[in-house]
């Protein structure tokens, strides 16, 4: 008698299980999907929006929202990119309500010869070690992010601070993967230029 072949089992990510439960109405299961990603959209919000209290107002509001909608989300992506996508969403609309910044093209193109655009960005961040200590890098990182146009900030965050693949990246903004590479791409060209600038008008004695 030949012996019964067991099927190939695919690896289930375990939120998978987690959103099948809340969807069947399980709190905890729900709760415990808050406390894995809280940080992470806490985050996003913050950079998005510069400030902390509209940040901690967008990560609850989009919980709020996810667990509304939980029937709408079908896993065909991961529930961690879902939940980003309200995130994002939810920090573009406060932005648009505040008014306060000049409207700005997230496709501008930045002055630069395209023929000279290094194709390795892997090493973009300046090294001056000798005249800074880590907490002041991160720190002139921040504000130079802060600096960015809200589109470009968007794609860099979530792809370089968050370390979501470009893929997922374009999921979350609803954006095509060229088009996702293209803004990284000026991201991190104009973030490159300003630090240069920085450091250069800093070693010249200048202010910054």
């Amino acid at each position: 008698m030949p012996a019964i072949q067991s099927p190939a089992t695919e690896e289930v990510h375990p939120d998978v299980a987690l959103v099948a439960r809340a969807k069947a109405g399980d709190t905890a299961a729900f709760e415990q999907l808050v406390r894995q990603y809280e940080r992470q959209i806490f985050r996003v919000a913050q950079h998005i929006t510069q400030n902390r209290e509209d940040a901690e107002d967008i990560t609850q509001d989009a919980f709020l929202k996810a667990y509304e909608k939980l029937e709408q989300f079908q896993g065909n992506s991961k529930f961690s990119t879902w939940l980003v996508r309200i995130a994002v969403n939810e920090s573009l609309m406060r932005l648009r309500k505040r008014k306060t910044s000049k409207t700005v093209s997230m496709d501008e193109d930045v002055r630069t010869e395209e023929g000279s655009i290094p194709r390795d960005f892997a090493e973009w961040r300046p090294n001056p070690e000798q005249q800074y200590n880590q907490a002041e890098l991160a720190d002139i990182l921040r504000k130079t992010i802060q600096g960015l146009p809200p589109g470009f900030r968007t794609v860099f965050t979530l792809r370089d601070v968050e370390n979501l693949s470009t893929e997922e990246t374009a999921e979350a903004l609803g954006l095509s993967v060229p088009a996702v590479k293209s803004r990284l791409l000026r991201a991190r060209l104009q973030l490159r230029e300003r630090l240069s600038r920085y450091f250069r008008q800093k070693q010249e004695g200048q202010p910054a």
